[in-house]
């Protein structure tokens, strides 16, 4: 019998600092910065011909540390509201530093890729979470409750 193995799963089972979720929604906020942000947007045939040339993906393809963090607050608010917090810290997820934990654990098992210029210091203290998820939280209406 053979095991089932996955870069995902053997990622899990030797960095168990974060959930399985994590990773999903980190993915999952890189597509929404895509999509509904706008950012990062080029053409595939581009990126394709500035890896080939250069190697690395076109500068406005990529995405930044902080750009990411943002994208992932906006993401979280969008998809939790006022439990984001609470939900990113169930995971795992406790500052925008493990963002870039996530990010990199992802780059190093091929399901992500970072340009020359990346660091996973880009991520750290971009906010605090307690301040965007908690304090800055607005409930702009009775209507944006769903009970």
């Amino acid at each position: 019998m053979s095991e089932f193995s996955h870069p995902l799963l053997d990622l899990l089972a030797k960095d168990t600092r974060y959930q399985a979720e994590a990773y999903e929604f980190v993915r999952n906020a890189l597509n929404y910065a895509h999509d509904e942000l706008g950012l990062g947007q080029v053409d595939p045939e581009e990126i394709a011909a500035a890896m080939e040339a250069h190697g690395d993906i076109p500068d406005d393809a990529h995405l930044t540390g902080q750009q990411l963090c943002e994208a992932i607050r906006r993401y979280s608010i969008s998809q939790f509201g006022f439990m984001a917090k609470t939900v990113l810290n169930s995971w795992g997820l406790k500052e925008t530093l493990d963002f870039g934990e996530v990010v990199y654990n992802l780059i190093d098992i091929g399901m992500m890729r970072k340009s020359d210029s990346d660091s996973k210091n880009d991520f750290a203290g971009v906010y605090d979470f307690d301040s965007v998820f908690v304090d800055d939280f607005d409930i702009h209406s009775k209507d944006d409750l769903v009970i």
